[in-house]
């Protein structure tokens, strides 16, 4: 039987107008890009809201041939606008409607989603808990942030844990690891797990047996302050299998909770 209904809640540091408006007006710049966030990953360029009753919330594509021209997904259609107070649409991909209300707190706006499947519907696919952890991070960063889109590397790496869940938490307490997503809590199941360094995504999935995880890998990674992060790595209890030493580089390797071999090694000053 499809869930009826979906919803989250989120608290960001901005009046209701202003919350409304980054919502709107930004969603291109605190949308998270990556394989599984749009229905076309491969052919999309930009997500946009048109603004009004009767306006589109698009994902945007760019046709090959002509890069002036666009293609676009029209994934719903909006039905109430009360900028400061609530937007609300009626999906155009599936049988849902979704209302989105902006309540004045103490420490800002209180921003809750309420994705509802219509009387008689059959399709929905239940985004907004998932999506909407994403605009707090881009609020809290825009005032210091390129008002650019980030877009990932073309290059990401895929680790395999008995449970990359604890792995994630893990790789983020030691390593410092975060996530343009979110880290899964303790006892959160996700569907995908997606941390990231720069632009380069590690992704973590289950191993689909009981063998042991591929020792013939390893990650390399660069940080700021090579010192700092060995000493936070040794705080948390990483196996230490090399310590800092120099080559050219300076770096040191070490082993996370299932064995994977990690290096760390010092970034130049004008790597980004």
């Amino acid at each position: 039987m499809t869930k009826q209904s979906a919803s989250a809640t989120v608290e960001v540091a901005a009046d209701p107008a202003t919350a409304f408006r980054i919502f709107t007006e930004e969603i291109d710049l605190w949308w998270a890009r990556g394989p599984i966030n749009y229905f076309d990953s491969g052919r999309a360029v930009e997500m946009r809201i048109e603004p009004g009753v009767g306006g589109r919330i698009l994902e945007v594509y760019r046709v090959a041939a002509d890069p002036a021209d666009e293609d676009a997904l029209e994934i719903g259609r909006i039905t109430l606008w009360e900028p400061g107070v609530r937007l609300g649409y009626r999906s155009s991909v599936d049988d849902t409607e979704t209302e989105i209300a902006f309540e004045p707190v103490e420490a800002g706006t209180r921003v809750i989603v309420e994705q509802i499947l219509r009387p008689g519907g059959e399709k929905a696919f239940y985004q907004w808990p998932n999506v909407i952890r994403w605009f707090p991070k881009w609020v809290a960063r825009r005032d210091s942030a390129p008002s650019v889109p980030r877009e990932l590397g073309r290059l990401s790496v895929a680790l395999h844990y008995r449970d990359p869940h604890a792995a994630a938490r893990w790789l983020h307490t030691t390593f410092g690891l975060d996530s343009w997503d979110r880290i899964p809590g303790e006892g959160e199941r996700l569907s995908w797990i997606e941390l990231h360094v720069g632009t380069s995504a590690i992704l973590l999935f289950e191993l689909e047996d009981n063998s042991a995880p591929r020792a013939d890998h390893a990650v390399w990674v660069y940080v700021d302050d090579l010192d700092a992060h060995f000493a936070r790595s040794t705080e948390q209890g990483a196996k230490i299998v090399t310590e800092i030493h120099q080559h050219g580089y300076r770096r040191y390797e070490a082993e996370d909770l299932e064995g994977h071999r990690w290096t760390f090694a010092q970034a130049r000053p004008t790597m980004a």
